[in-house]
């Protein structure tokens, strides 16, 4: 076979050892100038990924990443991406493919485009997000191995591009691993492909990377603002402005490519009543960026949750980012406005976004709608705490998920875990972790999904070593479910530190339209049942701020295989997987309006 091939294939493979960059993640993309490479892309499906490996599983010179074409009538290729089936992307192939449901493994995709060069430009290749493992080609070059499924990176290509015809291709793998974050086991589906939107991005060869405007203190109402550009270039004039605080100032970049500033001001602050957000405008070289940014201060005082200086209740509830019309990954402002919208119904001002990073839409979208975030990492369940690599995933997810959104209002708290068996190991890496978070951001709390250790006649106590790291001591409790619905009253909670207390997932199960008496598992009347019992139990933990309840809607899971009920689903939701709601519902709804 090889020697059929070889004389085109050679040819092509010799082009790609061009060089290409994975560069440090650009803030506010979607800003920039950008042309969307969304829609309809050629997929193949490679069960045993022989467009990479050989049949000795060696990575192979002759894979799909090359898209080839005969030459000659002899010539032998058994792949044609032109000839494929296409499939919309941004979206998984879980709910596109009825094949693919259950696919766990790789599949290719390719997109066709045509680029003009522009001269004195750069082009960096954007995608939201892939999930989860990810080589990426341009015009038969690779340019970056990406690993994590929930997060954005961006290429320079610039030196892989042509002037006229295109292509790109994608290597997506879902492959659940042991070393992952998340790992093996979680508790949501696996939702394979280019999740996110795909764009090129031009930009000049020194641009603006990123950037941070903060509210910093309430007194004085002091402005801070750094910038920092690609590269370390002195002398780059900067112009900061935001018409309707009349503020305009020029600054100048040091030999880092940074600049800062300290600013007073008297913005109105952003609150859930009251979402203000400015215009602001930052000006390089004749090109501008345009944010929307509110400000506002987040803290702590012994118990309390400080918004603006003011206690705040967090009247919230957990949501994964899956659609509302029976599934499949959520993107896109029109998604996030349905479930956020679901969630303002029920009287929240606050979400846990779990338990992954969401999409900048739904980020954007709560920030407008008044609705406060926790947005949180993957580390979920048993992660691999001994692994450095394991580590750097994690801390690399933390860290796009912090430079992305940085600027966003509405996001409180960081979350690093969700209920993590306890031990030394998990202790060093989270507690990493937490500090970490804190270095590259000061201006948010940091929390994690704790579980509560039991203890006899009906006490519970909250042993975490984690409360030293943490903000605000948030725990998960499934009283109604995994225990007794009847012990609810018997209850008594113990957290001991003197912090702010979030019960962060407590709920059940129920079938939207299944009635029956209210000891009956599965019917609304069991788990409205459960809400009334847990909500006059939450009244009286000392020093809660607020609840996050699992879950706003159902979604599926395979851990959920109970025949004619969950059928592949969690069923926990206050609302159905369609947006129906149910009994439960109103009574979480009733009890926000106390808050």
């Amino acid at each position: 076979m090889k020697n059929v091939i070889s004389a085109f294939l050679l040819t092509a493979f010799s082009f790609t050892s061009a060089a290409a960059q994975e560069c440090p993640l650009i803030g506010n993309v979607f800003a920039r100038n950008t042309t969307s490479l969304n829609g309809q892309w050629n997929y193949i499906v490679d069960v045993q990924e022989e467009g990479y490996y050989d049949y000795r599983m060696n990575p192979t010179r002759w894979g799909f990443f090359l898209n080839a074409k005969p030459q000659r009538p002899e010539d032998l290729i058994e792949y044609d991406f032109d000839k494929a089936a296409t499939m919309r992307i941004p979206g998984d192939w879980n709910t596109q493919d009825e094949r693919l449901f259950f696919y766990e493994g790789t599949v290719w995709f390719k997109k066709s485009f045509r680029h003009k060069k522009q001269e004195g430009k750069r082009t960096l290749l954007y995608f939201g997000a892939v999930n989860y493992d990810s080589h990426v080609y341009v015009n038969g070059h690779h340019v970056t191995h990406h690993v994590g499924g929930f997060t954005p990176f961006n290429i320079d290509i610039t030196d892989q591009l042509h002037n006229g015809d295109n292509f790109v291709i994608v290597k997506v793998d879902n492959k659940r691993h042991k070393d992952n974050v998340p790992t093996q086991i979680f508790d949501w589906w696996n939702y394979g492909g280019i999740t996110r939107d795909v764009l090129l991005v031009d930009v000049q060869p020194t641009y603006v990377e990123n950037y941070s405007l903060q509210l910093a203190s309430l007194e004085g109402r002091r402005l801070t603002f750094y910038l920092k550009l690609n590269k370390p270039e002195a002398g780059k004039e900067i112009q900061l402005r935001i018409p309707e605080l009349k503020i305009k100032k020029k600054l100048t970049t040091d030999a880092n490519g940074c600049t800062n500033i300290a600013i007073k001001a008297k913005p109105v602050l952003w609150t859930p009543e009251t979402p203000r957000r400015y215009r602001v405008e930052i000006e390089m070289s004749g090109e501008t960026l345009v944010d929307s940014i509110g400000f506002r201060t987040i803290e702590t005082r012994g118990k309390e949750i400080l918004l603006n200086g003011k206690p705040i209740f967090l009247k919230g509830v957990s949501m994964h980012e899956e659609k509302t019309d029976g599934g499949g990954r959520a993107n896109g402002t029109e998604d996030a406005h349905k479930l956020l919208s679901m969630a303002k119904e029920l009287g929240c001002n606050f979400v846990r976004l779990a338990h992954y990073p969401h999409n900048e839409f739904m980020i954007r979208e709560a920030e407008r709608m008044g609705i406060l975030v926790w947005s949180e990492i993957p580390c979920y369940w048993t992660i691999s705490w001994t692994n450095e690599k394991t580590f750097k995933n994690a801390q690399r997810q933390l860290t796009d998920m912090i430079r992305r959104d940085q600027n966003r209002a509405n996001i409180i708290i960081w979350s690093i875990a969700n209920e993590t068996p306890h031990s030394a190991e998990r202790d060093r890496f989270l507690g990493r972790m937490a500090q970490y978070a804190r270095s590259i951001d000061s201006t948010r709390l940091i929390s994690m999904a704790m579980e509560v250790t039991s203890a006899s006649n009906y006490k519970n106590r909250l042993q975490d070593n984690m409360h030293e790291f943490v903000d605000v001591v948030s725990f998960n409790q499934y009283i109604g479910w995994y225990r007794d619905v009847n012990d609810a009253p018997k209850m008594e909670w113990e957290v001991p530190y003197e912090k702010p207390v979030i019960v962060s997932e407590f709920g059940g199960g129920a079938k939207y339209g299944y009635h029956g008496p209210k000891n009956l598992r599965w019917t609304e009347e069991f788990q409205e049942n459960l809400y009334e019992q847990n909500l006059r139990m939450l009244d009286k933990i000392e020093g809660l701020s607020g609840t996050t309840p699992w879950v706003l809607k159902d979604f599926r899971s395979p851990r959920r295989v109970l025949d004619g009920i969950q059928d592949y689903y969690n069923m926990k939701g206050l609302y159905s997987d369609r947006g129906e709601r149910k009994k439960a519902s109103y009574v979480l709804q009733e009890w926000y309006k106390t808050k």
